[in-house]
């Protein structure tokens, strides 16, 4: 099968530059390809989860993905999809982000092979750059009037764009262009707000080197109800186990609603068409209150993203808190299980005035209603040496901390 065949199945292919050509390039031999991802945390969240998968399947189809982190662009900040200014961030913050991000990048794109993915900063060649020589040899490849036709740019005209932000264009396209000439790139993919970007640096290699390339974008991905993807109510899904805990990560997406179940596996997820077709056909269409598809769905993004044993470690949680047995949890596990849950800090006494905590602790409106859940047997309540977890009903846990 073709990358693109394959990226058409599963939902991911918005735009591109002359598609029979890309085709053809592409069914030849293998292409050097990149994708940009900006450095503006010392983690990359689930949001950036559908490119760099998208890079994995371009090498597990025998081509050679290269990671571009921005820790040069990210100085400046990209206008694209953003209504106002972005914090500007110190070079020395950015390249401790920058540190962190390749390791998550290296761990995810690593398909088992000799070969790692190619992970380059773009501030190795944009540090160096003189200001008169980049405007005089870059700059004079771009008309102001087209620049000002972008989205990314147009979009912002009303609001306001810095000259800082005006030229991420031109540096994005000179990424392109320098990639091209180290590392005989062909190949830039984006999200489609990516694209006016995407489509400069084309042009700008065309010009300076006399060079075809290609362009491709992937969509930004929306659940079902219209909202954001990533976003919840606790806030934003992290790669980084220290800032989203695996378990965390694991709820993520088998919380994911029955509709949104089979596109997130053909986006996010390498299984196979037949498998998925399968799961369609068999188990959401004919049994979706097992809600297979999104254990599945859970379990090859946990996997994928911290490892077997992360995994492992998620589903026993999940098991112990949805079948209301948590005894056999250690103290780790509950932290883990806990860490955006409802907690109450408390001085442990020898004996413990219940209703009170209860109220307290918000756990019951009242005493009367601590006083009804105990009686009714609504209240459960599991010890450890740190922290106390009470359950009230089926589904609702609490975590008390001891001073």
């Amino acid at each position: 099968m073709h990358i693109l065949e394959d990226l058409k199945f599963r939902g991911l292919l918005n735009q591109s530059t002359d598609y029979d050509v890309l085709y053809k390039r592409l069914e030849e031999k293998p292409c050097v390809l990149y994708c940009g991802f900006d450095v503006t945390a010392d983690s990359l969240q689930i949001g950036n989860l559908l490119a760099l998968i998208t890079l994995k399947r371009f090498q597990s189809f025998g081509h050679h993905p290269i990671a571009l982190l921005g820790n040069g662009t990210s100085l400046i900040g990209d206008p694209s999809g953003k209504k106002s200014e972005r914090v500007l961030n110190t070079k020395e913050t950015v390249e401790n982000w920058s540190k962190d991000i390749k390791k998550q990048l290296e761990k995810i794109m690593y398909s088992g092979g000799k070969e790692r993915v190619k992970v380059v900063g773009n501030y190795d060649w944009l540090g160096k750059v003189k200001m008169l020589d980049f405007i005089r040899d870059i700059g004079k490849h771009f008309s102001v009037g087209v620049m000002l036709a972008k989205e990314s740019v147009k979009s912002r005209i009303e609001t306001g764009i810095s000259f800082t932000e005006f030229s991420y264009m031109l540096l994005q396209s000179y990424d392109f262009l320098c990639l091209h000439k180290d590392h005989n790139c062909e190949l830039q993919i984006g999200g489609s707000d990516q694209w006016g970007n995407i489509t400069a640096g084309i042009d700008l290699i065309r010009k300076v080197s006399q060079t075809e390339t290609y362009g491709l974008t992937i969509p930004l991905i929306t659940k079902s109800d219209g909202t954001k993807f990533g976003k919840t109510e606790t806030g934003t899904i992290w790669l980084n186990a220290k800032k989203t805990s695996p378990y965390q990560f694991y709820q993520f997406w088998i919380n994911v609603d029955d509709k949104d179940a089979i596109k997130f596996i053909k986006c996010f997820t390498f299984l196979s068409h037949e498998e998925i077709t399968r799961l369609e056909n068999e188990e959401v269409a004919k049994n979706p209150q097992n809600r297979v598809a999104q254990k599945v769905l859970a379990q090859e993004m946990t996997r994928m993203v911290h490892g077997e044993k992360e995994l492992e470690k998620a589903e026993k949680i999940t098991k112990a808190l949805f079948g209301g047995d948590i005894k056999n949890l250690s103290e780790n596990d509950i932290e883990d299980a806990f860490r955006d849950m409802p907690h109450f800090e408390a001085k442990k006494e020898k004996r413990i005035d219940m209703i009170s905590l209860l109220v307290d602790a918000k756990i019951c409106e009242s005493r009367r209603q601590a006083k009804e859940d105990i009686e009714n047997h609504s209240i459960y309540t599991y010890e450890f040496n740190k922290y106390m977890v009470v359950r009230r009903g089926k589904k609702n846990y609490f975590l008390i901390n001891w001073k």
